[in-house]
């Protein structure tokens, strides 16, 4: 299976890749913008995420009902989503619709109406409301406040409902105008598509607004001591996540990252599933997770049981840790774990959706753009010394932080003083 993309860069900025898939008969379009939580100061926080909002709410050209009706008539999927460092905005139609689909989302992104903003401040607000209520959610929040502390990294997506109240139309629209430049802006399209024609509709669509970009200096997040975050609520479970600093999106190890995270929870034959949920059942929800960012990024692990397990769950996990550092993977893991990942990237190859993802996300962060063949290979040349570097770096007791949401904080430090003293020492 051949992946074949075409990138070229308009004379507004503006960077079109496509990818062609001849077997199919849809199409992925993805306006990538280079703007998220991790661009906002405190006074601004969540106006990436309202703002993704508001681009539904009609544009110069399409009202908001108007843009409803024409993809639900076409039976396509529009949606959109806010990230720590991008915002995306995508739809997957058949192939005689993607010129008509990719004008709408066009006028969108770069002329939005920012009409009706009350109403989706209500929207929003309702939103981080829900939000509040889901501490399995919530506590990966709180995760990343203890890990980065308060650095724009540390703060959730959704942003404070202050923010969204408050914000005046004006300073929205500011907001929009500052990022919104086609200079940060990657279109993508992967699927049934032709990538002259692909490009000259998009050189013919957006034909305003300034060339340049307005990419922001991020502040670099500052290595700190472990934390600990709890926050008491009535819930029938214990939400734990455990963690610390991991790879930046960059980082060369990020493929033996991903095969340690596949051994370690991130698979249902993983050791964390094993040994918590299936072994001793104390668990229905346990795993480990990463993110990478463009200067770094994160390694965790979440754990949700009944306040009569939490403290033998984390003892476990403790323990998986310990096993973890002085055996990384079992040549049997090691093998299997690569052939998951290398499956994973080859099935995701069938998805117009999943390629569509990869190009924007990809570009965007001026990552590689590596062929199947170079990804396989920087998979089956990870090995057990490559883990164990990682292991040492990324999951030592005394370099973790631990968030927590339940009923009593006195029983979640009981159980973290099985995992490192300094879980419970450091505030």
């Amino acid at each position: 299976m051949l992946q074949q993309h075409r990138l070229t860069t308009l004379d507004s900025g503006v960077r079109v890749v496509t990818e062609a898939m001849p077997s199919v008969r849809s199409v992925s379009l993805g306006f990538w913008i280079a703007t998220g939580s991790r661009h906002e100061d405190d006074h601004h926080a969540g106006l990436s995420h309202l703002l993704e909002h508001l681009l539904f709410k009609g544009s110069e050209k399409y009202g908001s009902l108007e843009i409803d009706q024409i993809f639900d008539a076409m039976g396509a999927e529009l949606n959109a989503g806010t990230g720590k460092e991008t915002t995306s905005v995508y739809a997957r139609v058949i192939d005689e619709h993607a010129p008509e689909a990719f004008g709408v989302m066009a006028d969108m992104v770069f002329r939005p109406a920012l009409n009706d903003i009350d109403s989706e401040r209500a929207v929003i607000l309702e939103e981080i409301a829900m939000y509040e209520d889901d501490p399995q959610e919530k506590v990966f929040d709180l995760l990343g406040e203890a890990v980065f502390g308060g650095h724009p990294l540390g703060r959730a997506i959704i942003g404070r409902a202050d923010v969204i109240a408050g914000t005046p139309a004006e300073q929205i629209a500011r907001f929009h105008a500052e990022r919104y430049q086609p200079g940060n802006v990657v279109i993508v399209a992967a699927g049934a598509v032709d990538h002259d024609a692909f490009t000259n509709l998009a050189a013919e669509t957006i034909t305003r607004g300034s060339s340049g970009s307005n990419s922001r200096a991020l502040p670099a997040p500052g290595v700190s001591a472990p934390r600990r975050r709890f926050e008491r609520k009535d819930t029938e479970q214990y939400h734990v996540c455990l963690g610390g600093p991991g790879l930046a999106r960059h980082d060369d190890r990020r493929f033996a990252l991903r095969v340690l995270d596949n051994v370690f929870g991130g698979t249902s034959s993983s050791r964390l599933f094993q040994e918590v949920r299936e072994r001793r059942g104390l668990a229905y929800a346990v795993y480990s997770f990463t993110s990478a960012y463009q200067d770094t990024g994160q390694a965790g692990l979440y754990l949700g049981t009944r306040p009569d397990n939490i403290v033998e769950g984390l003892d476990v996990i403790a323990s998986e840790l310990a096993r973890l550092r002085e055996d990384p993977a079992t040549p049997e893991e090691l093998a299997r774990a690569k052939e998951n990942l290398k499956g994973r990237v080859v099935l995701a190859l069938e998805s117009t959706g999943a390629r569509m993802n990869r190009l924007g996300s990809e570009l965007l962060a001026g990552m590689p753009l590596l062929s199947l063949d170079e990804t396989v290979e920087r998979i089956n040349a990870v090995s057990v010394e490559d883990l164990a570097g990682l292991v040492d770096e990324l999951w030592s007791p005394d370099r973790l932080s631990a968030a927590g949401i339940g009923p009593d904080e006195g029983r979640f430090e009981e159980a973290l003083g099985s995992m490192a003293p300094a879980l419970v020492e450091t505030r």
